[in-house]
């Protein structure tokens, strides 16, 4: 999700500063000094705290303030608080955090999947399975990531689960992330794309037992990948 305009230039500076503990929780900002500070009206300050307020991360009193509200209450869900955090000092939590998420929901998502997916589901899935050996071959990464991101959410929505689906932009923040910040390799491991195919192929044969194991085996592997990858940036 992209804001757009003034309101969304103010949160990309509102929304990371609060993420990463630079306006700590109980924090009061005053309407009148983010219109001065930012140069911005009254209506753009409004909107913007509108949107923190839908995220939780914010709470506006009439003769309080803006209130930062405890990460307890965030909506941790929504992607831009997960991209907030990203960029900041909790992104090995939030990465750990959405991994095991991912453990935890799509190896379920993809046996539903195998079960419950349409015929153009299924088409999807292997057109995407596809195209994802051909962009880690030429390690177009931008590519491939757009590819993975549309074939975890396939696998989501197929599901027939509404929740899972409700996932997907989850799972492509992460995926984002995992990429922007240098934690995928150069040019994606062999094994993980022929995983990919075997979910793939799994599901368009109804096999909800190989579906599940093989992206049981991919989300396990990633979070794996992960725990090293930060194990060795750790200081």
């Amino acid at each position: 999700m992209e804001i757009q305009g003034l309101p969304g230039r103010l949160l990309d500076e509102l929304g990371p500063a609060i993420a990463s503990g630079e306006l700590p929780e109980g924090a009061v900002l005053r309407g009148e000094e983010l219109e001065e500070r930012f140069g911005v009206s009254r209506t753009v300050v409004r909107e913007a705290v509108r949107i923190l307020e839908g995220m939780r991360m914010v709470a506006s009193r009439r003769r309080v303030g803006i209130t930062v509200q405890p990460k307890s209450a965030w909506d941790v869900f929504d992607p831009l608080v997960i991209r907030w955090r990203l960029a900041g000092s909790d992104r090995p939590a939030q990465l750990r955090s959405l991994g095991s998420l991912r453990v935890a929901v799509e190896p379920a998502a993809a046996a539903l999947a195998a079960r419950h997916a349409s015929d153009d589901e299924r088409r999807e899935l292997s057109a995407l399975a596809v195209e994802l050996t051909v962009t880690a071959r030429a390690a177009d990464l931008e590519t491939f990531l757009r590819h993975d991101i549309a074939f975890h959410s396939v696998v989501l929505k197929a599901s027939g689960n509404e929740m899972f689906a409700h996932l997907g932009d989850t799972v492509g923040a992460v995926l984002t992330g995992r990429t922007e910040y240098h934690l995928m390799p150069h040019q994606p491991e062999p094994y993980a794309i022929r995983l990919h195919r075997e979910v793939a192929e799994a599901i368009c044969a109804g096999d909800a037992e190989h579906a599940e194991r093989a992206m049981r085996t991919i989300v396990t592997g990633a979070l794996e990948e992960l725990d090293q990858q930060l194990g060795r940036d750790a200081p």
